[in-house]
């Protein structure tokens, strides 16, 4: 099939898609060459990929144009325009070689169901082949295959461009005939339609389309066709594209002759008069894009010869394409019947907008005449994203998203390109700059941009919350974008500008909840920016009042340049003072950091000399003071103790303090004889040192914290317990009025005792635990003396506890900080040698420190008695 025979739909898709990229904001007022090179870069793009690889002299081969000239004319603009992302490759002499180019538009639209540039990988490569019959430059293949050049691949230099984008217009404005519907309306009668027709295409003046149809006729491409009447009077003028009619198999003759009008059949085919697609946007009329089918139309369909060309009517805006709930309007036209008209309904729903005038029909907005449209066939979510999906997918906030919008899209399935979107957590936040997030390369760029962004979140939600933060920054990346010329389309560095513009927070005052002079949590001015404006306007009135008091009898003239000069100067001063306390400011903080540098240092070297340091207890060398196996040891002892405190807070209200002290040890022999059996059977499993002190340690805690509980119990059932309990309950109870019945009201009072109760218990045991342990830590006030022979006894016991250490060890294997969780198997003769030891001590202190020892018998009930036998000896 010949490429320049298109169908109606597949010609009205095409045009659709290439007036969408003409008409994108970025390419006002660029020269032709940059337009068209947006179209080739187009029809050369990749639909996986979206990034076009050519060469520089290749893009100029397509536009006419020398390699140096596109270089330097055509790829810099195609930069700045931000509608193509250009990547270069320099070349020998650093211009411009190899270029990776993306069509940003066209990329964006990709998987929005209805919009224009949403186009498939068959029509891009239907584009591509129209393309090259039209302007292809011609290649010889390494094959020895040919491609021809197009109808104007040899034409070449000034004016190059404009042509090969003026016969592809009229290509895609050309019926099967080759005939290319003029524009209506008043038109330039020196001119002629034909030119003032594809003036408005190319978006130029008449006398300039007037020259380029001109150029076009010499070359035989297209032609200006009179029709003859009866009376052999020139009549209305037609624009033909023979090689549009010859790709159909049709003939185009030199005039056509009316020898009188007829009444118009029942068909589809438009009026001559009406508008083209090449009308310009003041003249307030719409794109003739129609794909509705309809039955065949005449060859040459002509109004009434005698009427004159009238105003031109609003353009159809029908859908191409897929469908898109377009049977839910009440003006669809019904295909494939004669005597109904295909397009009923063209002007219900009709707006002036630009931007709507490109959507598609059933693309976006809501169903006519209160009818029930069908779902929409765009994406749905479900879920827990689905919130977030659905603000990525908006495109009311998104500058960029709205500009696309204005091409045509679906109104719920958004932007969604083809790269990974943002997690979850931050769609709605990034859902305003999403085309800049599909231009992010690389997982690098996205995660840095993906940790800014948590970050601003995390301070905006220091001032308005987790629930409003994702709004709110969603609302300043908006705002921002807004600002930035050419809105998306004009960000070069997406990465640089979402770190430096989009994301941080801006503010001329030291409020950390200004921004841009709106205070976040209340969206009020900020009174410090207020402040630092009218400071200024102070100064200014400051330094004129000066002046105007210096010189009274000075003109206007002579004070305004006095004026200048003192406020320059009294500038410059405040920007010294500023700087010189910024210098200030500088070297107290390099100060800070030097201290704080210097205790580091100093912590550092303090905690490798403690690693250096071996057990305290064990002698295990570098262990940091404590290996692990006394650490747990160390551990256990006070879980020990702290279990045993509980028993004694707990039943410390006992009558018998005789009887408290027997169930506070028979409580500490039970926790020891439970650690030490635990200890005993992971020992004999193989466990190592580190697991048994482990064992000893968990088992501890557990003891503590049964011991606790029956504390509590015990002291909840005491009679301050229960005081507490009580109040709280008649408390309660005289609130019962509260309560909606007199159950409930018994309810609440019963739980404030049951809570009354517990905090009193909790408190108590507290109180009296604490107690108990500064009691048995501190111990009675002791004179000098006594402290000395209470030292000398602490020696001497220490002295008995090694030897007893060093007799149990020839039958143990256990190191001797295991004493606590190795049990020692009962021995009778130890036991007795053990005791003899003992009371020889004892005979040793009631020799030599009576008064120890009756401050001993008094406090502890240790009596020091003579043995009955004389001691073996009197070493110590």
């Amino acid at each position: 099939m010949h490429p320049l025979a298109l169908g109606r739909n597949a010609r009205a898709r095409l045009g659709g898609a290439v007036r969408a990229l003409l008409d994108v904001p970025g390419l006002e007022g660029v020269p032709d060459a940059v337009r068209l090179a947006v179209l080739v870069l187009a029809s050369r793009t990749p639909s996986e990929t979206g990034v076009v690889e050519i060469r520089t002299s290749e893009l100029g081969r397509w536009l006419g144009l020398s390699a140096s000239y596109t270089a330097s004319n055509v790829v810099p603009v195609l930069r700045r325009s931000g509608v193509v992302s250009v990547d270069t490759a320099e070349g020998e002499f650093g211009q411009d070689d190899g270029l990776e180019c993306r069509v940003l538009p066209l990329w964006a639209a990709q998987d929005m169901v209805g919009h224009p540039l949403n186009l498939s990988k068959r029509e891009l490569a239907v584009l591509l082949r129209l393309l090259e019959a039209v302007m292809a430059p011609g290649w010889t293949h390494r094959d020895g295959r040919v491609t021809p050049a197009g109808l104007l691949g040899s034409r070449t230099g000034r004016g190059a461009p404009t042509d090969r984008l003026a016969l592809l217009l009229l290509v895609l404005e050309a019926r099967e005939t080759g005939r290319v519907r003029l524009c209506g309306g008043t038109v330039d009668t020196k001119r002629g339609r034909p030119a003032v027709t594809l003036a408005r295409l190319l978006g130029c003046k008449a006398a300039a389309g007037e020259r380029v149809l001109e150029r076009l006729e010499d070359r035989g491409l297209v032609r200006r066709v009179r029709v003859q009447t009866a009376s052999d009077l020139a009549h209305r003028t037609r624009l033909m594209v023979p090689a549009v009619a010859a790709a159909h198999g049709r003939a185009v003759a030199g005039g056509v002759r009316e020898d009188r009008t007829e009444a118009r059949k029942p068909d589809f085919s438009d009026p001559d008069g009406a508008a083209g697609a090449g009308e310009m946007p003041e003249a307030g009329t719409e794109p003739q894009v129609s794909g509705v089918p309809v039955t065949d139309e005449a060859d040459v369909a002509e109004p009434d010869a005698a009427a004159t060309l009238h105003t031109d009517h609003p353009g159809v805006v029908a859908e191409v394409g897929e469908s898109a709930d377009v049977g839910g309007f009440s003006g669809y036209g019904r295909e494939g019947s004669g005597d109904l008209p295909g397009r009923a309904g063209a002007r219900e729903g009709r707006t002036s907008d630009r931007a709507r005038r490109l959507a598609l029909a059933g693309g976006s907005g809501g169903p006519l005449r209160g009818e029930q449209q069908t779902p929409s066939p765009c994406p749905q979510h479900t879920g827990s994203e689905q919130a977030a999906d659905a603000a990525w997918a908006g495109t009311g906030r998104d500058a960029a998203a709205e500009l696309l919008a204005g091409m045509g899209g679906c109104s719920g399935g958004g932007l969604r390109g083809r790269g990974p979107r943002p997690r979850s957590d931050l769609r709605v936040a990034l859902a305003p700059v999403e085309v800049l997030w599909d231009r992010l390369k690389g997982r690098g760029s996205r995660g840095v941009v993906e940790k800014a962004a948590r970050r601003e979140l995390r301070r905006v939600a220091d001032w308005l919350g987790e629930d409003r933060a994702e709004q709110y920054l969603a609302e300043r990346l908006t705002r921002r974008l807004t600002a930035q010329r050419g809105r998306a389309f004009g960000v070069k560095d997406p990465v640089g500008w979402l770190l430096g513009r989009g994301l941080p927070r801006h503010s001329d005052c030291g409020d950390l909840r200004c921004d841009e002079g709106v205070l976040m949590h209340t969206g009020a001015a900020c009174a410090l920016c207020e402040d630092v404006v009218l400071d200024l306007r102070g100064r200014r009135r400051r330094v004129a009042a000066e002046v105007e008091a210096g010189l009274p009898g000075a003109t206007s003239a002579q004070q305004r340049e006095v004026f200048e000069d003192r406020l320059r100067e009294v500038v410059a001063a405040d920007a010294a003072r500023c700087r010189a306390r910024r210098r200030e400011q500088e070297a107290q903080a390099a100060a800070s950091q030097a201290r704080a540098a210097e205790v580091r240092a100093r912590r550092e070297v303090q905690e490798a000399a403690r690693r250096t340091m071996p057990c305290a207890q064990c002698g295990m060398p570098r262990a940091g003071g404590l290996c692990p196996v006394c650490r747990e040891h160390r551990e256990t002892e006070k879980l020990i103790e702290q279990a045993v405190a509980f028993v004694a807070g707990g039943c410390a209200d006992l009558d018998d303090p005789d009887l408290a002290s027997a169930l506070v040890a028979s409580a500490e022999t039970e926790a020891r004889t439970r650690i030490q059996d635990a200890c005993a059977q992971l020992k004999a499993t193989g466990g190592t040192e580190v697991t048994i002190a482990l064992a000893g340690r968990g088992t501890a805690e557990l003891i503590a914290h049964e011991y606790r509980a029956t504390a509590l119990r015990t002291l909840g059932c005491g009679p301050r317990a229960e005081a507490e309990a009580r109040s709280a309950h008649a408390a309660q109870l005289r609130r019962r009025h509260l309560h909606p019945c007199a159950e409930a009201a018994e309810q609440a009072a019963e739980q404030a005792a049951a809570e009354a109760r517990s905090r009193a218990a909790e408190h108590l045991l507290a109180q009296r635990a604490t107690a108990w342990l500064t009691a048995r830590t501190q111990g009675p006030d002791m004179t000098p003396e006594l402290q000395e022979r209470s030292a000398a006894y602490e020696a001497g016991a220490a002295r008995a506890r090694a030897a007893a250490a060093a007799h149990a060890e020839q039958d143990s294997t256990v190191r001797p900080g295991m004493d606590l969780l190795a049990r020692p198997e009962p021995d009778a003769m130890k036991a007795a040698a053990e005791a003899e030891e003992t009371a020889r001590l004892r005979a040793q202190i009631a020799t030599q420190l009576p008064g120890l020892a009756a401050w001993t018998a008094t406090h502890h009930g240790v009596i020091y008695d003579m043995p009955a036998h004389p001691a073996a000896g009197s070493g110590s």
